[in-house]
């Protein structure tokens, strides 16, 4: 299928490209007239021919309407050829985003592909327009005066060609103004990001040398690729300048040789609105966008390409969750978030996790669904490091519902469905009402009604989500913090239904009264944990008994509404 797809892109590439270049045809003609129309008309007015020379000048209008043409339908081929290309760039970051959790993944999306983008369609159109000029004036310097020709076109391709020595330097120098402007965000971003932070703890002169040092870099870098253009003006110098300065030289020596006014004036014509604009708009092209547009989109290309090897296609027995000392910290420097846990989830168990926010909980979500990879110890998920898992594979053992529940433009069927697309009519219904969900599906319009998720509250959201994970294939569920926009009542309902579904239930808590419907509560303190029932907890651990008091309702009345899963 993908194959299919990529062969079908590229052949929608094909056809658009023939259809610009069938378009700027039209083009040619004007570019390759206006010398001979101007020449003609200049001897025909010298020689009291006037309507003559009208004439001439008449084609030479007639001719640049036909140009103009062309280039209207230039436009409208170009987004064919360079929306498909911003497409697959966008989709190769993201991918490459997901699979390697680059920080600079942002900048690169926000920017660098746009760079490509814009630079793509700019230099598409700068060529084009290159070729066209190229081949109209050549055609027109022949036809009016080869000799005319002999001094014109030589220095143009020779600034032309010292033009193309420079883009080995500006190339070197382009890289490392990119490189300059990647760090330089990473650094703002950082500290913007910890700006609360620094001014509670007053160390905004660190933080400004922080950002200090790649904002020279990124100044000498831009300075350095400035220079580039003093080399340009030179190379423009002979290829623009030196043409016409030739032709105003030779001018009585051509006249003399039978050259006539009107033709010397055509060749000057040539070079002024002809060759000398095109060689100005294809160096700055080259030099400055061109540059861009291949080094930004190597980089792209590089980061998106996965450097880790592909995961396994191992065979997954059962899944149950074994933790041998798993350690994780987000960088090598970092305290550990989880430090040698120790843990065995069997298969049916009805966990539910507990702890301060931003203590480790998400974090051990991560881990046990293969999205993070320990940074020390093991962790087995049906005998198998759940990274190592094939993506199919692991999508069929384990299904996380995360706090902000994705829910996309689409039916409510497709929505509910995506994970198990074959599900059966009652499988749906069973889903909807053992969650909870049958009011919200009715409100909206039933299942084959289009749900837009920008009209949705988080917790419909979420209702929609529990749903799609109710009927996933997978045994092991993750729902962290997958209810925290339910009221008590509706979040009570969904995870009872998630328990009574049969397989593993791992509950990142939001509200105390989850820990109360699970078998067994892990408490996280820190890099610490202490594993037990309520009743144990409520005896061994301190930081459970605060959890535990500081939840508003009534526990007693809880009690006579929430019966622990069997």
């Amino acid at each position: 299928m993908r194959r299919e797809l990529a062969y079908g892109a590229a052949g929608l590439r094909k056809r658009a490209t023939v259809r610009l270049i069938g378009w700027s045809i039209p083009e040619i003609l004007p570019t390759a007239v206006y010398g001979l129309a101007v020449a003609k008309a200049t001897d025909s007015f010298l020689a009291g021919h006037a309507w003559q020379g009208i004439a001439w000048l008449g084609g030479l209008i007639a001719t640049a309407c036909l140009g103009a043409a062309g280039a209207r339908q230039v436009y409208g081929r170009l987004g064919d050829l360079v929306e498909p290309l911003r497409d697959d760039l966008v989709r190769r970051v993201v991918s490459g985003a997901l699979r390697t959790g680059d920080d600079s993944a942002v900048a690169r999306l926000n920017r660098q592909v746009e760079i490509v983008r814009d630079t793509y369609a700019g230099l598409v159109l700068v060529l084009r327009s290159f070729a066209v000029t190229l081949f109209g004036v050549l055609t027109g310097l022949l036809s009016l005066a080869p000799l005319v020709a002999a001094f014109v076109v030589p220095p143009f391709l020779l600034g032309f060609v010292l033009s193309l020595a420079v883009l080995g330097m500006a190339a070197d120098r382009v890289r490392a103004s990119l490189t300059a402007d990647e760090e330089l965000a990473a650094s703002a971003g950082m500290v913007f990001g910890g700006v609360r932070d620094i001014a509670a703890a007053g160390t905004e002169e660190f933080a400004g040398e922080l950002v200090g040092e790649p904002i020279e870099a990124h100044a000498s870098a831009e300075r350095a690729l400035a220079k580039v253009a003093a080399l340009r003006t030179l190379c423009f110098a002979v290829g623009g300048w030196l043409p016409l300065l030739i032709l105003l030289a030779t001018g009585p020596w051509l006249v003399g040789r039978g050259v006539s006014t009107g033709t010397l004036l055509g060749g000057l014509t040539y070079v002024l609105i002809g060759l000398q604009p095109a060689l100005n708009t294809v160096m700055s092209a080259l030099g400055d966008s061109g540059l861009r547009y291949v080094i930004t989109l190597g980089r792209i290309l590089d980061t998106s390409t996965p450097t880790a090897p592909p995961r396994r296609a191992v065979a997954v027995k059962g899944y149950d969750v074994r933790l041998r000392g798993l350690t994780f910290a987000y960088g090598p420097d970092a305290e550990p978030v989880l430090d040698k846990l120790e843990l065995t989830i069997p298969e049916g168990e009805h966990l539910a996790v507990v702890g301060p926010s931003g203590i480790g909980k998400s974090t051990l979500a991560g881990l046990v669904c293969g999205m993070l990879a320990p940074t020390g110890g093991g962790l087995l998920v049906g005998g198998v490091p759940p990274v190592e898992v094939a993506p199919d594979r692991l999508a069929a053992t384990r299904v996380l519902i995360p706090q902000e529940a994705y829910v996309f433009s689409g039916s409510v069927l497709d929505n509910l469905t995506y994970l198990l697309p074959d599900a059966t009519t009652a499988e749906i219904g069973t889903a909807i009402d053992c969650v909870g969900a049958g009011s919200l599906i009715e409100r909206i319009g039933g299942l084959g009604a289009d749900v837009k998720p920008g009209e949705l509250s988080a917790g419909e959201r979420q209702l929609i989500a529990l749903v799609r994970a109710y009927l996933s294939p997978a045994p092991l569920v993750v729902l962290d913090e997958a209810t925290c926009f339910l009221d008590p009542e509706a979040e009570r309902r969904a995870e009872e239904a998630f328990a009574k579904r049969g397989g593993t239930l791992i509950v990142i808590a939001h509200r105390i009264s989850s820990a109360l419907r699970a078998r067994r509560i892990l408490v996280l303190d820190g890099n610490k944990a202490a594993l037990g029932t309520h009743v144990s907890l409520m005896r061994t651990s301190r930081l459970y008994r605060d959890l535990h008091g500081n939840w508003a309702p009534n526990l007693n009345q809880r009690r006579t509404q929430i019966q622990p899963a069997s």
